[in-house]
């Protein structure tokens, strides 16, 4: 048995299609605090199944973590109805004007790209092998 199975417990127990919770909740729930990186990085929270053994405990209950917010330290656990949020699909080649445009919307918040950088532009580096 992990050791955070009783948050796989409380939460296959939810009827409600989103369990927000602090992370104080989280670790009354489990009965032991948080691992430090999860109050520092925010990809500790990802639903990406090789990630951590916690995020084992959520999605096995079927659940998906949503609306993390660091600052706070609360997030929103939402049922995936066993389909994973769709991934966003990659950025293709520009053909027309508003390229950074589809980038900054794309990236969703991110990447933050100031007005009037040119993420096109040669940085002057040279990649050839033979350096």
């Amino acid at each position: 048995m992990s050791k955070y199975e009783p948050l796989t417990q409380f939460l296959s127990a939810q009827r409600a299609q989103e369990v927000p919770m602090s992370f104080s909740e989280i670790e009354r729930v489990l009965g032991f605090p948080l691992p430090e990186k999860a109050s520092g990085i925010r990809a500790w929270w990802s639903n990406n199944p090789s990630n951590n053994v916690m995020t084992k405990a959520w999605l096995a209950a079927g659940f998906i973590t949503e609306r993390v917010d660091m600052g706070s330290r609360r997030l929103v656990f939402r049922k995936s109805n066993t389909t994973p949020a769709p991934m966003k699909t990659a950025v293709r080649p520009a053909r027309s004007i508003g390229f950074l445009d589809r980038i900054r919307a794309q990236l969703g918040g991110t990447v933050t790209i100031p007005e009037g950088v040119d993420i096109t532009a040669p940085t002057g580096e040279a990649w050839d092998a033979e350096r």
